[in-house]
This record gives structure tokens, C-alpha cells and sequence, in this order.
């Protein structure tokens, strides 16, 4: 379908390949590390991130401290380990608490 849409035909492999693991073992080609879109390894560890920490009609939501560990975890086999890095830093600075102001 992407590929039909011309606006949208460049970010079809992004999308195809959203399920590929950094170890060559997701799908639907079995790509492996580098080989595997940018886009596509970094939609994979935020999809991950977000299907941990939100309900599920069958679980409920992981802590983000639980999930954070879940990506360092998958870091190097599930996951690009740069991609865990970035995403961590980023929510580390998002998480972390406000620095005191003089009024407190």
C-alpha cells in the first residue's frame, strides 16, 4: 500500500522491516543488525517501550524502570544497542525529577 502512495513509498522499508531483531532473528526477512533501516530499529525499541508501560486487557502496565531494563536487557540481540541508548537517555532527561528552585 505505501508503496502505491508516492508521498509515502520512501518510508515502506522503515515499515516492512519494523519487526527485524539486531540478532537476525525477527521478520519478515531475518535482517540482521546494520542491514536493518534506522527508522525501522528505532520504531521497533519505542513500540517495545510503549507496549511495556501501557495496560493490556491481559496485564498490567510495567513500571518504567521495569521496562527500561527490559530494553537494556534486549540491548545487542532484540535491539540496536545505540537505539537502546538513545531512547534512554532521552527518557531518563524526560523522567528525571525538576532540579530544586531556591524557593523550595
Amino acid at each position: 500500500m505505501l508503496l502505491r502512495t508516492p508521498e509515502l513509498a520512501a518510508i515502506a522499508p522503515m515499515v516492512r522491516h519494523e519487526h527485524e531483531r539486531w540478532d537476525g532473528n525477527g521478520y519478515p526477512d531475518g535482517l540482521i543488525g546494520t542491514s536493518i533501516p534506522v527508522g525501522s530499529r528505532v520504531i521497533l525499541a519505542c513500540d517495545a517501550y510503549n507496549a511495556m508501560i501501557t495496560a493490556r486487557p491481559y496485564r498490567e502496565p510495567m513500571s518504567h524502570a521495569g521496562a527500561r531494563a527490559e530494553l537494556e536487557a534486549g540491548a545487542g540481540t532484540q535491539f540496536d544497542p545505540e537505539v537502546v541508548s538513545a531512547l534512554l537517555a532521552t527518557l531518563v532527561s524526560q523522567h528525571a525529577p525538576s532540579p530544586p528552585t531556591a524557593a523550595s
